[in-house]
């Protein structure tokens, strides 16, 4: 099995595609398994290529991205999708979320950051903008009131670092900033996320997200 993640570039605007296309050949460890203008399109070649990753913009003609990225985790599970949009749009993210993207990132992100974003979500984690990760807990605090547990308490058997660590999570920091922020390692980091995961019945961090916030545990 090669250590080379394949990836395929789902664009409908030319110049952005093969942009796109030319940064992540230049990027270790990836390996640029095609490119499609449209959702239509992408369906299709993800079935003949079966790329591990397929970068996802949002907006396009005949079938748009979030039919598209539904659609694929659908036919093929294995398959993660990363948006990668212009549109920071509340609706776009939660549809996006909801139809099964595991990351999410504006247009104008770096190199450095969508090799990120597609190392975590081939490692099973979720990867949200930061900025992106804020709106949401916009969106959730708008839409309803925390529901905070007895004083003292906290939801669903947390201990107080793993209530720490997602607060942390719902802030937009990464595992390596968490670490830094609470003096242990990134390995120590890793367990309580998959612990508090485990009691709270969470898959990804933008679960996460809305679970702090739902429980007045986001911090400030």
């Amino acid at each position: 099995m090669s250590d080379e993640t394949r990836i395929l570039v789902v664009d409908d605007q030319t110049v952005v595609r093969e942009g796109l296309v030319l940064l992540l050949e230049l990027l270790p460890g990836i390996e640029v398994a095609g490119s499609a203008g449209d959702g239509e399109q992408a369906l299709a070649m993800v079935g003949e290529l079966r790329p591990d990753v397929v970068l996802m913009d949002l907006r396009m003609p005949r079938v748009d991205g979030v039919e598209a990225t539904r659609r694929i985790k659908q036919a093929h599970p294995e398959v993660e999708v990363v948006v990668l949009t212009t549109y920071a749009d509340d609706e776009s993210i939660f549809a996006a979320l909801r139809a099964g993207a595991r990351g999410y990132l504006t247009k104008d992100a770096g190199a450095d950051e969508i090799a990120r974003a597609v190392a975590a979500v081939r490692g099973g984690a979720a990867q949200l903008d930061p900025a992106i990760q804020r709106r949401l807990v916009e969106a959730v605090a708008a839409d309803q009131r925390p529901v905070r547990a007895a004083r003292g308490e906290l939801p669903d058997g947390l201990t107080r670092r793993e209530a720490e660590v997602l607060a942390l999570i719902a802030q937009g920091r990464s595992n390596t900033e968490i670490a830094g922020d609470l003096f242990i390692s990134e390995a120590t980091v890793k367990t309580h996320i998959n612990n508090l995961f485990a009691k709270a019945g969470l898959r990804d961090r933008a679960q996460a997200v809305t679970y702090a916030f739902r429980h007045g545990l986001a911090g400030s």
